[in-house]
């Protein structure tokens, strides 16, 4: 999460006017997938679309820090964002098909503060490496760590690579359920 870096990589880049642009870009690619987002419905592998989309993000990450271009930079940030959409829309048919509704008040707490202190923990590390090392290097090195602990991560959740929503004993369950409920 390189936005602690957005002014003074606006200034690298010779652009501080484009600078509400590097706020901007992330949202962009966020609202192109949301409004696009009716292909969700057909797509059965929703774990490895998490899987891929957070790689997606990393590997958009690390490009953008590669750019000297505002361009590419914005685009790569635009294509983060909707990587981190797509990862976002997928997480969430996950947690509505797999968890029971007895779980879900203290999993929200869980899943609450993974995304409040985890974007805070990233811009704290990018801004440390950056100060240490270079801005580019913080940006890259940021995206790739992301796409290495992601493939390491699936390497030992087998079961989330290959999760499909219309064969999965949990989501199959909670269908169930769901089912029994409205008929009663």
């Amino acid at each position: 999460m390189p936005m602690a870096l957005y002014p003074f990589w606006a200034d690298e880049l010779q652009a501080p006017w484009a600078l509400g642009m590097f706020y901007a870009a992330i949202t962009v690619g966020s609202v192109v997938v949301t409004l696009t987002s009716g292909w969700i419905r057909a797509y059965r592998f929703h774990g490895r679309a998490v899987i891929l989309a957070a790689m997606g993000w990393g590997l958009a990450i690390a490009a953008s820090g590669l750019s000297n271009s505002l361009i590419i930079v914005l685009f790569c940030l635009t294509v983060a964002g909707a990587s981190d959409m797509v990862s976002a829309l997928f997480r969430g048919a996950i947690w509505n098909q797999t968890i029971p509704d007895e779980l879900r008040g203290r999993l929200a707490g869980i899943e609450l503060l993974s995304y409040s202190v985890g974007p805070l923990l990233g811009q704290l590390r990018a801004a440390s490496v950056a100060s240490a090392t270079t801005l580019s290097f913080s940006v890259t090195s940021g995206g790739l760590m992301c796409v290495v602990v992601v493939g390491f991560l699936a390497l030992f959740l087998p079961k989330m690579w290959k999760y499909d929503v219309q064969t999965n004993e949990f989501a199959v369950r909670e269908r169930e359920i769901r089912k029994n409920r409205e008929l009663s």
